[in-house]
């Protein structure tokens, strides 16, 4: 990795921190505790702790979803290929145009 490629996670990974600290501290704001600054710092660890597992689980969840579902969407893609495949006048090295989204 080149070092323009290095400070760019290093700022992301900084900007990251700066956000899930922000969110720590809205949580503690909303939650109404009047704590001092030893306190403030374990709710600051224990709620990136438990996001931490709450995404964890969400990304577990959304992996299952993507593996239950994607071998209906290569059997779909397989069907519609194949139509392509077999239509006339289309040839083998003609590429169907599929629309990508990137995922976040």
């Amino acid at each position: 990795m080149n070092p323009e490629q290095q400070k760019l996670l290093r700022e992301r990974y900084t900007l990251r921190r700066q956000q899930l600290k922000n969110e720590a501290e809205a949580a503690l704001r909303q939650s109404g505790l009047r704590l001092d600054q030893n306190a403030r710092g374990q709710f600051e660890a224990r709620y990136l702790q438990e996001r931490r597992k709450i995404e964890q689980e969400l990304r577990e969840q959304f992996e299952a979803k993507r593996d239950q579902e994607l071998p209906q969407l290569n059997e779909r893609l397989k069907k519609e290929f194949q139509l392509h495949q077999s239509a006339p006048g289309v040839t083998s090295t003609s590429t169907p145009v599929v629309s990508v989204t990137p995922i976040r």
